[in-house]
């Protein structure tokens, strides 16, 4: 309920992600994040935290006070303690015009970059079988009326989509190549805080990978040739953001702004083999992964592809020396004996 309570008090986030379900807390220790060339992650724009620590003591932290707490807590995957109180950076309430267009694949890329120096929100989303991409842009505008309401009749037809690649895989290619039709269009304006997140109701399985902005397009043409080689049935599209870059210790794009590519699979159908053979191709173009999403990142993985890894690993043991806020997946990335780690 957080956007709504700051929009009743006239403010809003800087930016927000494709979903609203998530605490704050959860979303900026993971490092969640929209899109926009110029915005950075939800993470950069903390202040201040007051955690509750391992052994019950109160803490806060920020630049100033406990310093390197506060780098560690920017990112902390909620190893570090409860935060129960976060100061971060808002704007003044505004409104969102939203767009969504049509273009084929080809167009889109030779466009991107304008694309995304001409909005201040630009994605896309495209199916690995389709020529077409869904071009989606937000912008602020002034208040224009009501809300108009998306009905869930495209959400229905997409479930019947996904169903049907489900019971009968072969035909997902052609059916992907009629979902996106040329001469799409649609726009609205609201407040920004009910345009941002989109409605998912169809269960999915999601892995997404941050790499060099330069290296964006490349790794996501590889990834869809390969699927289309193998014939993989992959009943979702590919959605493709941009990230501004940060000084994060944890974050994955702290060596400078960053493309994301999210691989999505209809929960219903198989995902784990997908996932990691896409993981390979977009580990080879420099890629990271987004925390709170699916990843084969190992300890060594973790010290390998973050620079600032074991500074993070000496707060936490400064902080949790007993692993109290720790989950076997979270030893497996940080080093942690197991026995010294919650199951």
């Amino acid at each position: 309920h957080l956007t709504s309570v700051l929009w009743e008090k006239g403010y809003s986030l800087i930016n927000q992600g494709d979903v609203n379900p998530q605490s704050l807390a959860g979303a900026i220790s993971t490092g969640t994040h929209g899109t926009g060339a110029s915005l950075g992650s939800l993470s950069t724009a903390a202040r201040a935290f007051r955690l509750v620590l391992a052994d019950g003591r109160t803490v806060v932290c920020s630049p100033d006070e406990e310093p390197d707490l506060f780098e560690a807590q920017r990112v902390s995957l909620g190893t570090l303690g409860v935060a129960t109180q976060i100061q971060i950076d808002v704007l003044p309430a505004y409104h969102l015009e939203e767009r969504l267009r049509s273009m084929s694949l080809d167009e889109v890329e030779q466009r991107w970059d304008e694309l995304a120096a001409a909005n201040r929100h630009a994605e896309f989303f495209v199916f690995p079988y389709g020529d077409h991409a869904i071009v989606k842009t937000l912008n602020p505008v002034p208040a224009e009326g009501e809300l108009k309401i998306l009905t869930d009749m495209e959400e229905a037809n997409f479930r019947r989509v996904c169903d049907l690649c489900a019971a009968m895989p072969m035909l997902t290619p052609a059916l992907q190549r009629m979902i996106v039709r040329p001469g799409l269009k649609h726009r609205r304006v609201g407040p920004a805080y009910q345009i941002f997140p989109s409605e998912r109701t169809i269960r999915f399985e999601e892995m997404e990978y941050e790499l060099p902005r330069a290296n964006g397009w490349a790794a996501l043409r590889e990834v869809i040739a390969f699927i289309r080689k193998r014939r993989l049935p992959i009943a979702f599209p590919f959605e493709f953001r941009l990230t501004a870059g940060d000084d994060i210790w944890l974050s994955p794009f702290n060596k400078g702004d960053g493309a994301s590519i999210s691989m999505h699979q209809y929960a219903k159908m198989p995902w784990r083999q997908h996932f990691l053979e896409a993981e390979r191709i977009f580990r080879a173009h420099g890629g990271r992964p987004h925390w709170a999403k699916r990843h084969t990142l190992t300890f060594r993985d973790v010290q390998e592809l973050y620079p600032r890894a074991q500074q993070f690993m000496q707060v936490r043991e400064t902080m949790d020396p007993d692993g109290k806020f720790l989950n076997a997946h979270l030893a497996e990335l940080f080093g942690v004996r197991a026995a010294a780690a919650v199951a």
